[in-house]
């Protein structure tokens, strides 16, 4: 595990430095902007999202040459994307946050306005990033047609159909009860579907065919909602301090979630029960030795 934690690391840093060299720079007018945008970007995050776009990717036999201008764009966008819709949780519409990664959040610091328009930014930039690569591997039709693909796939599960729309959901019934069915519908959208996109552009932009791709989807899937229970369940059981943000949140927000329903243990059994899921399917491609599966099994066993 220790070998595991210090490749991580080091992949970790090396992804950063992909993702903010992408973040302009500004000395006109509007520089608070790319300030506060690179304040939500850089705060912190473990840039899982675009790591699980590159191991895909290499994981298939995605070509070294062509990282630069046809997956590190996405690997941007993917966090980008992430980091505007934890901007915009945060705000006091939303979820009310004042921390995030132990540090305070975009709207503390830079005001409840430029947190809605760091947010729109950041979403904004990572399509303008995402599609730089159809630009660059233009005069490549194979290359073009994937990066196709993989802006599809971004804009969709990013949108109304998936991160967008489980948040709605989730918004809309702020304090009511909820089913399974709704809930599993909220995990899908806002958590889920951003895991599934990474690993399918992952496959997409190396060449995989399309039951490879739906293979990664449904890994995908068992794997964020997985996640997103484990949250559930350290939200109970964990600290401010461990966490990095308040606890007990969503018992403040009135929020039905798997533990509410389920308890603790049950929770922690359907975790589980995901986690095999996508473990066999992961066999089924012949990675399960492969750091990305290692990733993946430290997503859903996380204490922080």
């Amino acid at each position: 595990m220790n070998d595991f934690v210090t490749t991580l690391k080091t992949k970790t840093e090396e992804i950063s430095e992909i993702v903010l060299k992408r973040l302009p720079k500004s000395d006109s007018f509007s520089a608070v902007i790319f300030e506060a945008m690179e304040y939500s970007v850089a705060n912190g995050g473990k840039r899982l999202r675009p790591l699980m776009v590159k191991e895909v990717y290499e994981a298939l036999g995605g070509k070294k040459e062509k990282e630069e201008k046809l997956l590190e764009p996405f690997m941007a966008a993917i966090e980008m994307i992430h980091s505007s819709s934890l901007v915009h949780d945060d705000l006091p519409e939303m979820d009310n946050d004042l921390l995030r990664r132990g540090k305070p959040t975009t709207h503390a610091v830079y005001g409840q306005a430029m947190g809605v328009l760091t947010g729109d930014g950041l979403l904004n930039l990572a399509y303008e990033t995402a599609a730089s690569a159809l630009e660059a591997v233009a005069d490549n039709h194979d290359d073009l047609k994937n990066a196709a693909r993989a802006l599809k796939i971004l804009g969709t599960k990013a949108g109304i159909y998936g991160m967008i729309g489980g948040q709605v959901v989730d918004v809309v019934n702020t304090g009511k009860p909820l089913s399974d069915e709704e809930i599993d519908f909220i995990y899908i959208g806002k958590t889920a579907a951003l895991i599934e996109s990474s690993l399918m552009m992952g496959a997409v932009l190396a060449g995989a065919d399309t039951d490879t791709v739906d293979k990664f989807e449904r890994i995908g899937r068992c794997t964020g909602i997985a996640f997103q229970i484990r949250d559930d369940i350290l939200d109970e059981t964990s600290t401010d301090e461990e966490l990095g943000k308040p606890v007990h949140s969503d018992e403040e927000n009135n929020k039905t979630t798997y533990v509410t329903i389920h308890g603790l243990d049950e929770s922690q059994k359907k975790v589980d029960e995901l986690t095999k899921e996508a473990e066999n399917l992961l066999t089924g491609l012949g990675l399960e030795d492969s750091f990305l599966a290692g990733l993946l099994k430290f997503l859903v066993t996380r204490t922080k």
